[in-house]
């Protein structure tokens, strides 16, 4: 029989927004795999997996979640991670992966599978979606993602202050992920590009600590790695102005 590795998207960080389908996943799996950094300290994915899976069940695999430097070491890293969990795979037969967010946006898994695969020929290789951190922000908020025929850009600001800046001079939605070190750059961004106004901005989001404001009041201090901005285009068409 196949073994099976399945992404689990469990959400930006509150235990209620993990669908049904995505905990059913988590204790149907006989082992859950969280990725954690070399520092040891609990993660959100963790965190989140261990209101629905007992502890026993749940094995952290340390990945250079945050190398962006060193290509070798992360690869490295991205190499033992994946036969570790090879080897579980070996063990047990099903596994699952829990990622915060979506497996299928930004996610660890998506490398991660690609090594399984190289590794276990015969895997099957599937997953659950999660709920973003834009659409719970756009939630908490109540900033409106899309309208009619607006399109929606999403930008991680780790590829560059000039990529978000072509996105926010264009239509629709712009939504930044991981901006927070670069917060500075963020506000002057759309401060040029008439954008400030209306934009929010969220971080630990359904996290004691969270914190949801409005992209005024933005002074250039570094916020967590993990913040996502919403910056909607101008509306004033009225209801149904953008269909």
């Amino acid at each position: 029989m196949s073994s099976r590795l399945v992404g689990v998207g469990v959400g930006p960080g509150d235990p209620e927004l993990v669908t049904v389908k995505g905990v059913n996943a988590l204790r149907a799996a006989e082992v859950v795999v969280v990725p954690v950094m070399d520092t040891g300290e609990r993660g959100r994915a963790e965190a989140t997996v261990l209101h629905y899976v007992p502890g026993d069940k749940v094995v952290r695999v340390v990945f250079a979640l945050n190398e962006r430097t060193d290509r070798a070491r992360r690869e490295a890293a991205w190499d033992a991670a994946g036969g570790r969990v090879a080897e579980l795979l070996a063990a047990h037969g099903s596994v699952a992966f829990a990622t915060i967010g979506d497996p299928n946006v930004y996610s660890t898994f998506t490398y991660l599978a690609q090594t399984i695969v190289e590794l276990v020929p015969d895997v099957v290789v599937e997953t659950v979606p999660g709920i973003t951190a834009m659409q719970d922000l756009a939630a908490r908020s109540g900033a409106v993602l899309t309208e009619g025929t607006e399109p929606l850009t999403l930008v991680p600001v780790t590829a560059g202050s000039a990529v978000l800046k072509e996105a926010l001079a264009g239509p629709g939605t712009v939504v930044a992920y991981k901006f927070g070190r670069q917060a500075a750059e963020v506000a002057e961004a759309l401060r040029e590009t008439g954008r400030l106004q209306d934009a929010v901005w969220g971080s630990a989001l359904g996290l004691p600590e969270e914190s949801v404001r409005s992209a005024g009041e933005l002074d250039g201090t570094p916020l967590p790695y993990l913040s996502t901005l919403i910056a909607p285009p101008l509306r004033d068409g009225g209801r149904g102005g953008k269909l």
